[in-house]
């Protein structure tokens, strides 16, 4: 699967990419999607809950405010299993 990673208004540090790729190469059993899209954003600087992580493989879309990136990337991929889950059980 390839994945795309897209940080806004920062740069993602490789240990960030590389966790990323790791917890996201993992739904490549469960999908047929060759392609993954992943954005990070940092909403309001000096916050807590300011990581924003957006996930897309496909059709299906996970998107969740955390205060960790690694957090929210857990978030997103465990919904995206569940998306995952329903769309084939159609």
């Amino acid at each position: 699967m390839k994945i795309t990673i897209q940080s806004v208004h920062f740069d993602a540090t490789e240990k960030l990419e590389a966790y990323t790729e790791k917890k996201v190469g993992k739904l490549e059993r469960f999908t047929d999607s060759e392609s993954a899209q992943v954005v990070f954003k940092i909403t309001k600087p000096q916050s807590a809950n300011n990581k924003e992580v957006s996930i897309t493989i496909g059709s299906l879309h996970a998107e969740k405010i955390c205060d960790t990136f690694e957090e929210a990337i857990d978030q997103c991929v465990d919904a995206l299993k569940v998306q995952i889950e329903k769309q084939k059980n159609k």
